[in-house]
């Protein structure tokens, strides 16, 4: 009985038809590329894609290359064409075209930047400098209301408790490296990349009109400074425990704990705010970290802190000579050996300042209505075969289970590009200023678009990428899955490619998106976005067993010689890889059964493969790649996917449907046994 109330708790999957099953032909996979020299038992990642690899060698000009950059490029080939075609109508002053063709113009001009060098950021590092004992406090106020956020960071976002109101939030500053062990651990490829981070201070600072003497000495504060601060600093690990960096504190609290800073005065000279009554704190012993040093700093240090702070976030937007610095320690951290030209990096600011402007444009021009309408129904068929897996889970209590199906079922889907665009009325770019001013004042004007949230309920409209990325997420806090347009090509989507590599492409897309709100960071928010422990003591005991299971598989994985991927780290994208496999795969075999096609069992084929072969290859086929070993390392110890070797062949070895299509067996290296697996969801 209790089964079928659950049963009654989704609605019936939608059958999807993109076409006929007879007489298909592959049309994202291509199967010249798999290599039969490599056994699929052995490295099922390699045999799909080492054709792929060798057509696609990595140029000087990046780290990694795979099939997301297949089709960012393709996305940034049709943004050069409309922003270039923005300039060549002679817009309005005050227009969108306007303002983003001049933009792209003052980013592209190498000449007038090299021919003012530093001088824009010049009154500034002044003003920095300038600074009395007395004048600390305001310069720190200063410092985070226009430039960065030295010792912590502060500002409003959803309430993790009550998704549909904003909250105060402080954490910890942001490292100049990024991850904590670049700064602690001593072997040798963490000494090489702190050695570059220190000749990048000090030639950045030769840059912008600093002594050598005087280069030296902020090299050697900053690095004091920044060590201390990665001391207290969370794990990768530890960064994945969304309860415990839920930590609301009245601001008398907040005044006690770290009385380094006037709250009232920074509010309200940062945010233009009055002073929260409660302010949530992401990680308590880094705050306070930044808090004693605050205090037990040296002005002078201070200073040289807040110098570099300014001069790496300037960096990119000034003279040759910056851009070339920062990319010499890019080639350490990535292997990367050639920067990207002009015209990229051009693109790719004028897209940050204003995404979605140019957004509008690509979606009227590269995304027909039709392939919405096909995703809208895709997704709904996914959905209803996640609520069949969560109906059938060995492992989940009825009343967990329940819980499950009302958040599956308050999913809400954004596809292809907001329904609201954003208005740029009010940004002002003027091409009489310098590439820097402007992208200063686009900065602020995003910043003061964050603060004017603040005491004003949730816009749920927003989207936090544009239009024409090329990617996909899943946001707890509105408990919603968005796929921009940018994805929504071959070989992850294409109307005129079977059913099964669609399913094996866009479909495990969707699935792994939707998993994340199950994963072991989505599990901890409701059907509402909320905070809340919707799950049985029990239920989350076989949860954690089950996923220490996943954690140990990849941990196992040497990615290079002495090194292991962080399985832990990784944890939630494998779970959602996983999931995304098993669900999509139900998605399609229910897909067919509707047309009468045993998918599974079946005579039918596409080129001379099963339907589940050309659904697993094009899974393998979506994660082809080549990376650089430096970038390997580097995508260890920051990134929060697993390599994509590892997200096919590792994940694979957990379904057994796959072992069936490709007739994998006890001895094939990437076999496991059934009492072996992990199966969450």
């Amino acid at each position: 009985m209790k089964t079928n109330k659950i049963a009654l708790a989704i609605a019936v999957a939608a059958g999807i038809s993109f076409n006929a099953m007879a007489e298909e032909h592959l049309k994202s996979l291509n199967a010249d590329y798999i290599d039969n020299s490599i056994p699929l038992g052995t490295d099922f990642y390699r045999h799909v894609n080492r054709g792929w690899q060798g057509a696609h060698p990595l140029t000087a000009e990046y780290s990694r290359y795979g099939q997301f950059n297949v089709l960012s490029d393709e996305s940034e080939r049709r943004v050069k064409e409309i922003v270039t075609n923005l300039a060549a109508t002679n817009p309005e002053p005050g227009t969108v075209a306007y303002k983003v063709a001049n933009l792209y113009s003052l980013a592209m001009d190498s000449v007038r930047r090299n021919t003012e060098g530093a001088a824009p950021i010049k009154a500034d590092l002044k003003k920095i400098e300038d600074a009395r004992h007395e004048d600390m406090p305001g310069l720190l106020m200063w410092m985070h209301a226009k430039v960065g956020n030295p010792f912590f960071a502060a500002g409003p976002m959803e309430d993790m408790a009550n998704s549909n109101e904003y909250a105060m939030y402080i954490s910890g500053a942001r490292l100049g490296m990024g991850d904590r062990d670049y700064y602690l651990s001593e072997d040798a490829e963490n000494l090489k990349i702190r050695k570059a981070y220190e000749k990048l201070i000090e030639t950045q600072m030769r840059n912008a009109g600093y002594s050598a003497r005087d280069a030296k000495r902020i090299v050697k504060n900053v690095m004091k400074i920044e060590k201390s601060i990665a001391e207290e600093t969370w794990t990768r690990e530890q960064s994945r425990n969304i309860p415990a960096m839920y930590n609301p504190r009245t601001i008398e609290q907040i005044k006690e704990l770290y009385p380094a800073v006037d709250w009232d005065r920074y509010f309200i000279e940062t945010m233009g705010i009055n002073t929260p009554e409660q302010v949530i704190v992401t990680q308590l012993n880094t705050v306070q970290r930044g808090n004693d040093l605050i205090t037990s700093l040296t002005d002078r240090e201070i200073k040289d802190y807040y110098l570099w702070k300014y001069v790496s976030q300037a960096a990119s937007k000034l003279s040759d000579n910056f851009t070339d610095a920062a990319f010499e320690f890019n080639k350490v951290v990535s292997g990367v050996q050639e920067q990207r030209p002009r015209w990229k990096r051009a693109l790719s600011a004028t897209e940050g300042a204003m995404g979605e402007a140019i957004g509008q444009l690509y979606v009227e021009k590269y995304f027909p209505e039709s392939s919405k309408e096909y995703m809208l129904d895709l997704v709904e068929n996914l959905r209803g075969a996640l609520g069949k897996h969560l109906i059938n889970l060995p492992w989940m209590s009825t009343d967990t289970k329940m819980q499950a199906l009302k958040k599956l079922n308050a999913f809400t889907v954004k596809i292809g590009y907001p329904d609201k665009w954003l208005d740029y009325t009010t940004l002002e770019i003027d091409p009489s200023k310098s590439y820097y001013e402007n992208r200063h004042t686009v900065e602020q004007w995003h910043q003061a678009r964050e603060y004017a949230k603040w005491g004003k309920p949730v816009d749920k409209t927003e989207w936090g990428m544009t239009p024409q990325t090329v990617n996909a997420y899943y946001n707890p806090m509105a408990n919603e899955i968005v796929f921009p347009a940018g994805i929504l090509q071959a070989p992850f989507f294409d109307p005129e490619a079977s059913d099964a590599e669609n399913y094996g492409g866009i479909g495990v897309v969707i699935g792994h998106e939707m998993t994340h709100g199950f994963d072991d960071q989505g599990r901890n928010f409701d059907a509402s976005g909320n905070l809340a422990d919707w799950w049985t003591p029990a239920d989350a005991e076989a949860f954690e067993a089950l996923t220490n299971g996943l954690v140990n598989q990849f941990n196992a994985v040497e990615v290079l010689p002495g090194l292991n991927a962080n399985g832990q780290y990784t944890l939630g994208e494998n779970i959602a890889d996983q999931g995304g496999l098993r669900i999509s795969r139900t998605a399609f075999l229910d897909s067919q059964a509707k047309k009468g096609i045993d998918a599974e069992n079946g005579d039918e084929k596409i080129d001379g493969f099963t339907p589940m072969q050309v659904f697993y290859m094009n899974y393998a086929n979506i994660w082809a790649a080549n990376t650089r070993p430096e970038e390997k390392r580097n995508r260890t110890m920051s990134d929060v996917h697993s390599l994509p070797e590892n997200r096919v062949n590792v994940t694979l070895r957990n379904i057994t449907p796959f072992f069936k299509a490709f007739g994998i067996t006890p001895g094939d290296a990437l076999y496991l046994a059934p009492e072996e697996q992990v199966v969450i969801w």
